[in-house]
């Protein structure tokens, strides 16, 4: 399967697109670059320094469940532009900032370039469904395998719902084939999906691979956005 950035990313460029030729655009889009700048998780993210909004989705997800530590290894897919690299780099203690508490490992990979960061290993350029991609992480990862994969991976949109669903799920599942690889046993999984009928095709596969699997729809996403998260923790991997 094809390796495609987060959602963020396009985010981004659509957001620079729309604002330079404000003046040319149609009344949707207006709305949406109106809704863009009154954001609040966008005025947190400059505030903030975050790369991107989509940081705010980790971070809820984390504050209540914890998923990162001081010491945790982390796989960050899709990771251009870097925001949920920058969050894991903060809570793994990655910089080893706090010398009071182990320290942490943080590798983003992602087809586009992606900024260099502090406290991360990056990957750009790199088709995760390539063998090579796969062995170059290994090569990478302190001890080959990894406590945590994150994913905010989105296919490149074609407009037709189902068709995106299915794309992103199939994203999913490519991943979860990839952690029987890289993932430590008891370890947790992270990754976006849309709602459709074969999200429950993903969740199926996710219960035979871990023993605690749950749905989760941060604040920070928007409510009208089809996007939601499983959590998969206990890997039964060996």
């Amino acid at each position: 399967l094809p390796f495609f950035p987060g959602s963020c990313q396009r985010l981004v460029i659509k957001c620079l697109h729309t604002t330079e030729r404000f003046l040319k655009k149609t009344g949707t889009e207006h709305r949406w670059l109106e809704r863009h700048l009154k954001d609040p998780f966008v005025k947190a993210t400059k505030r903030q320094h975050y790369r991107c909004r989509s940081a705010f989705k980790l971070l809820e997800i984390d504050d209540k469940l914890h998923i990162l530590r001081p010491g945790l290894s982390v796989l960050d897919c899709g990771a251009a532009p870097g925001a949920w690299s920058q969050v894991a780099v903060e809570r793994v203690n990655a910089l080893g900032t706090d010398p009071a508490v182990p320290t942490g490992f943080v590798l983003g990979v992602d087809l586009l370039r992606i900024s260099p960061l502090e406290g991360a290993v990056f990957l750009s350029e790199a088709d995760i469904a390539d063998p090579s991609t796969l062995r170059t992480i290994q090569s990478l990862l302190p001890a080959e395998k990894v406590d945590v994969i994150l994913s905010d991976m989105a296919p490149n949109a074609t407009g037709i719902k189902e068709l995106d669903h299915q794309k992103l799920i199939n994203l999913c599942l490519g991943l979860l084939n990839l952690s029987q690889n890289i993932l430590k046993p008891k370890g947790t999984m992270l990754c976006k999906f849309w709602d459709g009928y074969e999200s429950r095709l993903l969740q199926n596969r996710l219960k035979e691979q871990f023993q605690d699997v749950r749905t989760i729809k941060p604040q920070a996403s928007r409510k009208d956005s089809a996007e939601s998260y499983y959590l998969a923790r206990v890997y039964k991997g060996k």
